[in-house]
């Protein structure tokens, strides 16, 4: 059974505060841990991540049915528990970046493997260009230059789209080698060509910027 979360989850939102503009840049470092499916696994749940969704999943014990499950998707907090627990939520705090709630959805199904039940939330990012270096603020990051694109799925994105996602892998192998992005490589190739062009200058202290 599938729940969509639309705009009854804007309680969450309020909740959520504005704290996440800065995390949303914490992807850039070559740091963390590596990823696991591009994701990471945490106390209470493991997600794992595309360039365009998140997924969460959250072990429940056996037996519980959606009406006595608590989970609230806001554009920038999630709680997921078990209502009444007293225990509190197995999965609470604030998203490391928005998600779209009319694209966010969750379910619950037997686990027979691990003979309990298993929440699997599907979050669409507000920023679908992205990759995520946590679930939630606080969480312990994955070292995102070590993410693996699904390459296969390139062929299906529009141009614009493709080159962007193209130009990101890019930039993520040159800053992880050390080596200059795409675009401060254009820069110095624009330098060095108006240096050859005009030899009777000093270019001694250029910077580029």
């Amino acid at each position: 059974r599938w729940r969509h979360l639309r705009g009854d989850a804007a309680a969450g939102d309020a909740a959520a505060g504005g704290a996440a503009a800065d995390s949303e840049e914490g992807g850039e470092e070559s740091k963390g841990q590596a990823p696991v499916n591009n994701g990471g696994v945490c106390g209470n749940y493991r997600w794992e991540q595309s360039l365009g969704d998140v997924t969460v999943f959250v072990a429940v014990p056996k037996g519980t049915k959606a009406k006595q499950l608590n989970v609230q998707i806001g554009k920038k907090r999630l709680v997921v528990g078990v209502a009444g627990a007293p225990s509190g939520p197995l999965v609470e705090g604030e998203l490391h970046a928005a998600v779209k709630l009319e694209d966010s959805s969750w379910s619950v199904e037997d686990n027979a493997k691990e003979d309990n039940r298993l929440v699997t939330l599907t979050l669409t990012k507000m920023n679908g260009m992205e990759w995520w270096n946590r679930l939630l603020v606080g969480d312990a990051e994955i070292d995102t230059q070590k993410v693996e694109p699904e390459n296969s799925k390139l062929s299906d994105l529009d141009g614009e789209t493709r080159q962007t996602v193209e130009k990101m892998m890019y930039d993520q192998r040159q800053k992880a080698a050390g080596l200059p992005t795409a675009d401060e490589q254009n820069k110095q190739d624009m330098l060095k060509r108006f240096m050859e062009q005009h030899p009777e200058m000093d270019f001694s202290k250029a910077k580029i910027c």
